[in-house]
């Protein structure tokens, strides 16, 4: 009796034992959806040469951890996370969660990505135990970050007897990722968490790294932005800046933006996408002349450019991008969820076969 009095003291101390969490820090694995790595700060978007180049607001929204993706692996039976926002911030029309939570998922088979669950915040200093009673199986995973918040550090808990190791599986490839430039939508506004945002669906489809540089309300063709994007050895360029830049905007640095890209790249397949048709533009008049003006000056540009011979350009229509039943938007602009996979569904298979 009193062995196995003993032994079950032992089973239910060893119990107890895996059932701590242990939390590494997540610079120790590899940071997908980067442009540059010459920056000090590790979530954030431009390098630090731009600091003092950038307008202000566009700066700051650099900071924001759009589109990055920790990618590692644990036989742990839980995973958890803590974490603390660099801004703490907060909208009226955007969950938290998709604002500055994360998103875990894990790789099924071969190449399936499937949403294990959120870490929603409570406020600047977050913790929180995404998934708990798995089986102590080696799993792949990958942790969507914060969309319209930044971070100043992360950790990912695992039980104390388990392992937390690089990726064995090079998913998503990360030699020649899709770059793309955009505005507050392409940012991620408004998905309800992270893995919703459109550039980080299309990269599970793809299962290819993607780079987010959307930055709300300030996609304005600023042309040190199209230097970082020039940078990246990328297998496809997305340009989606008709929503935030003006048809005078277009007109004097569109071209200049395109030639700075093309220069580096003169071979790589560039796409330049149209102002979405907005559900509120069938009532608001002045809305829907406005999106038709920057869409004809797009599709003008567009025309003068292929007209000069170049190449591998393509122009992606919005005409069925949000569907036809005005389901797809929040606020008649920004993409629910819905939105963000009527996008992706647009713009994935062209992307895909533009890469093969």
């Amino acid at each position: 009796m009193i062995r196995y009095i003993l032994i079950g003291l032992l089973l239910c101390g060893q119990a107890i034992s895996f059932a701590q969490i242990i939390y590494h820090d997540a610079s120790n694995f590899p940071l997908l959806g980067k442009a540059t790595e010459t920056n000090s700060a590790r979530y954030e978007r431009f390098p630090d040469s731009l600091r003092n180049i950038s307008r202000s607001p566009l700066w700051n929204l650099s900071r924001n951890s759009a589109g990055m993706a920790i990618r590692f692996r644990s036989n742990s039976t839980q995973i958890a996370v803590k974490w603390e926002n660099l801004f703490n911030n907060h909208m009226n029309h955007m969950t938290d969660t998709g604002v500055k939570g994360l998103d875990l998922y894990c790789l099924e088979g071969n190449c399936l990505w499937r949403f294990v669950n959120s870490a929603r915040p409570t406020g600047k200093i977050n913790r929180a135990t995404i998934i708990a009673n798995m089986q102590p199986e080696e799993r792949e995973y990958m942790l969507y970050l914060p969309l319209y918040d930044g971070l100043v550090s992360l950790a990912i808990g695992v039980d104390s007897l388990a392992t937390i190791d690089q990726p064995l599986i090079d998913y998503p490839i990360r030699k020649k990722p899709v770059v793309f430039y955009g505005t507050s939508i392409l940012q991620g506004g408004c998905a309800s968490r992270p893995g919703m945002a459109h550039t980080n669906i299309i990269s599970r489809r793809l299962n290819r790294e993607c780079i987010n540089l959307g930055f709300s309300g300030n996609a304005l063709l600023d042309l040190e932005v199209a230097k970082v994007i020039a940078e990246v050895d990328a297998s496809v360029f997305v340009l989606d800046f008709v929503p935030n830049a003006s048809a005078e905007q277009m007109k004097e640095r569109m071209e200049a933006f395109y030639h700075i890209i093309r220069s580096k790249h003169p071979a790589t397949p560039v796409f330049f996408i149209e102002d979405p048709i907005f559900t509120h533009t069938l009532y608001d008049e002045r809305i829907a002349k406005e999106v038709q003006r920057k869409n004809d000056t797009l599709k003008e540009i567009f025309n003068r450019l292929k007209k000069e011979n170049e190449k591998n350009i393509i122009f992606i229509s919005s005409k069925n991008m949000l569907g036809e039943d005005g389901e797809a938007t929040i606020d008649g602009i920004h993409f629910t969820d819905l939105g963000m996979m009527r996008y992706a569904d647009l713009v994935y298979p062209i992307i895909k076969k533009a890469i093969k």
